[in-house]
């Protein structure tokens, strides 16, 4: 069975941002503007994009 997967894009810069913010980014496999990690969909997850909703957007794969 096929797990449903967000595919998040970095937008803003984690620099001047709070440690844990920075942190959370480095969790999601995120580091640098544009860049594109794509991870399954769970509630851990999701709770780490909350965290930094202001610098990433998310896109919804099948």
């Amino acid at each position: 069975m096929s797990e449903k997967k967000v595919r998040v894009i970095q937008t803003g810069s984690g620099n001047g941002q709070k440690p844990g913010q920075q942190a959370t980014l480095v969790g999601l496999g995120l580091n640098k503007i544009r860049r594109v990690s794509e991870l399954e969909d769970t509630p851990s997850v999701r709770g780490m994009i909350r965290k930094v909703a202001h610098l990433v957007k998310v896109e919804e794969l099948s």
